[in-house]
């Protein structure tokens, strides 16, 4: 019967303990033991099906390691290529062949090592390197990762825009495990295919405070359906303090928290009847000193008895559709006891310049208690955060049906950076 290596040592280090006493000085002892010795060259042992001299390989085939002879047999492959990938394979029993079982990247280089033993349990090695075609002519799938690099808030979204759409599960497999968020201090979070061109990730909460977060892709080169993946651009940002304002359309007060703690309760007005803000958690996409609002914008009727045409200052927005937190002094007798807005939160000009001064991109704001539905999931800013855990991660084709904490999931676990 055949045996490991491993096996192999453990029964010689027993068999010497109980003749001799000594098991630990007998199996450091090189005598007669096969496998102390230094490995031997298996060149003559194994076979590759990879191409030998200046000729590559054709992606689209898989590599085959094989035993030649009957001599010996194969204990084990490793193949990666210069991104540090590893290629998939499967060692049959008896040590005869081993086969890829994923395809290989195109337009790099591969390193394998292969581990022998000969009958007598000697241990053999080779290394081969070889290179692979590059996609020549054929469509690249490139990934462009959002936002700019910079500094944010922890309800961030990290968002990957793909050249082409993705759509046969396999394929968004393989997009998915191309695509790399690791975060410092780590978290767990997973990715989200908005559509078939589009993926946000976040974590299961907020990002951690005064963090870094880094986005990285091996995409380059790998087969997704009959496409390539091309070059991608990492990605890196930080985060600052964990900064949240909760509106709230029943009491007519935000309340804006730092780490927490709560650092200030501002009188506001939010949406009236038939204008009623929308509930749930929006993430700042940015701030204007200055904005004109207009009531056509929002699609009321120019010179209707809803029609407005306001200078506003201090606006910082939660949605693409117009939906700010702002200053509105025309107002002010309302803030705390009514709303009477169009959508927005309103608030007095010292308190909006405040907030405008306090918050960044990212940061979160969660209006309760209004009469208006819940914010869009996506298309209209970010609105990813009223997704529960769950729903979150049955969009991922890595983690949906999955337990978390099991299978490839566990892939999804975001890693302080070495």
């Amino acid at each position: 019967m055949n045996h490991t290596p491993r096996f192999r040592t453990v029964l010689s280090c027993t068999l010497l303990v109980v003749s001799l006493g000594a098991g630990a000085t007998a199996c450091g002892d090189s005598g007669d033991n096969p496998l102390s010795a230094e490995p031997y060259d298996a060149a003559g042992q194994i076979a590759f099906s990879a191409p030998s001299g200046s000729k590559k390989a054709n992606p689209d085939k898989p590599l085959e390691v094989t035993s030649k002879g009957g001599g010996g047999r194969i204990t084990d492959v490793t193949a990666t290529d210069t991104s540090g990938r590893y290629l998939a394979g499967e060692l049959t029993a008896d040590g005869s062949r081993w086969r890829s079982t994923a395809p290989l990247a195109a337009g790099t280089r591969y390193t394998v090592h292969v581990a022998t033993e000969d009958d007598g349990g000697a241990p053999g090695s080779r290394t081969l390197s070889f290179d692979t075609q590059a996609p020549k002519g054929k469509k690249l799938l490139t990934v462009q990762f959002g936002p700019q690099a910079g500094k944010y808030g922890v309800g961030q979204p990290v968002t990957a825009t793909l050249s082409a759409p993705v759509k046969a599960k396999a394929d968004r497999a393989v997009v998915e495990r191309s695509l790399k968020v690791r975060s410092s201090p780590g978290a767990q979070g997973a990715w989200h295919w908005v559509d078939s061109k589009t993926l946000h990730f976040r974590p299961k909460e907020f990002w951690p405070a005064n963090g870094t977060v880094t986005a990285t892709s091996t995409l380059q080169g790998v087969k997704v359906g009959r496409l390539y993946g091309g070059p991608v651009k990492p990605l890196k940002l930080s985060t600052g303090d964990r900064v949240e304002a909760v509106a709230d359309a029943g009491s007519h007060y935000m309340t804006v928290y730092r780490n927490g703690k709560e650092i200030k309760s501002i009188p506001v007005t939010t949406g009236k009847p038939g204008f009623s803000t929308r509930n749930g958690i929006k993430v700042i996409l940015g701030k204007e000193q200055f904005v004109r609002m207009r009531g056509t914008s929002v699609g009321i009727a120019a010179g209707s008895g809803e029609s407005y045409d306001l200078p506003v200052y201090w606006a910082t927005r939660v949605t693409w559709s117009g939906e700010y937190v702002h200053a509105a002094p025309w107002s002010v007798g309302s803030q705390g006891s009514a709303n009477v807005s169009h959508g927005c939160v309103g608030m007095s000009t010292d308190n909006a310049k405040w907030f405008f001064g306090v918050v960044r991109q990212g940061d979160v704001v969660r209006v309760v208690n209004s009469e208006g539905h819940t914010m869009e999931n996506f298309g209209n800013g970010f609105g990813d955060w009223n997704l529960s855990w769950d729903k979150w991660r049955g969009g991922s084709v890595l983690t949906a049906g999955v337990k978390e904490g099991t299978g490839p999931s566990a892939a999804a676990r975001l890693r302080p950076e070495v």
